[in-house]
């Protein structure tokens, strides 16, 4: 399966984004979509998580209530909304796809280009 992650952009502190990852075709029925992100300078970090099956979603400790990962079964797109974004969410958001969920990269064995962020104080 091959990955498009878009939506990404310039937005001011406390505003929202939707950023949306298109599987060129739907994904196993046991797949865990993931978002993660990456700034200059630092490693790549788990945002969220979502479980193609049941929706089972899991979020990154930083997150705190602030976005929202889902799925689309029909358009096979897994979204995520940001909201309430701060100057620290710059970064290159990448989604991925694994076999079971992990909060650690090289467990994702398929990834989309990345789409970038830039929250503007």
């Amino acid at each position: 399966v091959q990955l498009q992650a878009f939506g990404g952009g310039l937005v001011q502190a406390g505003g929202s984004l939707r950023l949306s990852c298109a599987a060129s075709e739907r994904p196993f029925s046991s797949t865990v979509m993931g978002w993660f992100r990456q700034a200059p300078g630092k490693e790549r970090e788990f945002v969220a998580a979502i479980r193609w099956s049941r929706a089972s979603t899991f979020y990154g400790d930083f997150v705190k209530g602030r976005f929202t990962i889902s799925r689309d079964n029909a358009k096979n797109t897994v979204s995520l909304q940001m909201n309430s974004l701060k100057p620290e969410d710059t970064a290159v958001y990448y989604c991925a796809a694994g076999s079971s969920y992990s909060k650690t990269p090289r467990e994702y064995n398929r990834w989309g280009q990345g789409t970038l962020v830039t929250v503007s104080s």
